[in-house]
């Protein structure tokens, strides 16, 4: 089943060129089924490549999902058009009163900051609260995962000597699990932090437990079933050409970066880089939006209670 998106939204054209099955929200009205509804926080600056990720995700299953843009109330982006914004994203204040089957709340380049020193934090942990009784499931990732943990379970991040940048092997802890299900003992993923958390820490809070770990750049993916939550703090998501843009960014700003790690043949960044994640992207996020499929009540009234 397809992923319903407005159909002017940059990512319907997008997705539907590269095979992925889309519908335009008349078509989904025909369509005698209830779809997930997923929201999207977006703190990224780039939002449309963005939305092109994670829409390419969690539209590959086989069900219909109903993709939400939310944005931070008060907080203006400089990178998107405003008509963009205007037109495709609501402020969370005027969609807290709604129920969500899943939410994806996104990385964004303020890992520098202490939490409580951006400027939103006080909206975000409102975010973080209203998921227990709005939202079936939520997925952090990167520092939404970093900010999400820290504010249920105190997890701190810690502020790396260099940049962990590349494409690093991670490890399968739990065969087990249903978020892992398909996944093959290790996988490979790629990373672009300043910031870590550490498993000890981690180990130290009841209720977590750690899916995907490295033994280069620590843990990836952490569970926490009390509240109904992913923590990844690597990116899936990421197109084959992602790590390349940030590296030409730098390159070209003069600003000090290595060659992204396992990411080019042979480290030659003037060849084409290779994408070793992306079957374990699709894997990650289909089972993550079955899981929502066999848990979330059919009247969404009953999410939370």
């Amino acid at each position: 089943m397809p992923i319903k998106i407005p159909a002017d939204l940059p990512a319907f054209d997008v997705l539907t060129n590269e095979g992925v099955m889309v519908m335009s929200p008349d078509q989904a009205a025909r369509q005698d089924i209830r779809p997930l509804k997923i929201g999207l926080l977006n703190l990224m600056p780039k939002k449309i490549q963005t939305e092109n990720q994670f829409a390419r995700l969690i539209g590959a299953t086989p069900l219909q999902i109903e993709l939400s843009l939310i944005r931070m109330s008060e907080h203006r982006t400089k990178n998107t058009a405003a008509e963009h914004m205007a037109e495709f994203y609501r402020p969370f204040q005027d969609v807290k009163d709604q129920k969500f089957d899943g939410l994806i709340i996104t990385g964004a380049p303020i890992e520098h900051l202490d939490f409580d020193a951006v400027t939103y934090w006080e909206e975000m942990e409102e975010v973080f609260e209203w998921t227990q009784t709005n939202v079936q499931s939520t997925f952090g990732v990167c520092w939404g995962g970093m900010a999400m943990i820290n504010h249920f379970h105190g997890v701190k991040k810690h502020i790396l000597d260099a940049k962990a940048f590349g494409c690093f092997r991670h490890h399968n802890l739990d065969h087990a699990s249903p978020f892992l299900r398909g996944f093959s003992d290790d996988c490979v993923i790629p990373v672009s932090r300043w910031t870590e958390m550490r498993q000890d820490e981690i180990d130290a809070c009841d209720g977590l437990k750690t899916l995907l770990s490295s033994d280069d750049v620590g843990p990836a993916l952490v569970q926490d079933d009390k509240h109904r939550a992913l923590y990844i703090f690597n990116h899936f998501e990421y197109d084959d050409d992602t790590l390349k843009q940030e590296y030409d960014r730098d390159v070209a700003n003069g600003t000090p970066i290595n060659v992204p790690v396992n990411y080019y043949p042979d480290d030659d960044p003037s060849k084409p880089p290779m994408n070793r994640w992306r079957s374990h992207a699709h894997l990650l996020y289909g089972n993550w939006i079955n899981q929502i499929y066999q848990s979330t009540p059919y009247d969404m009234n009953e999410i939370g209670r």
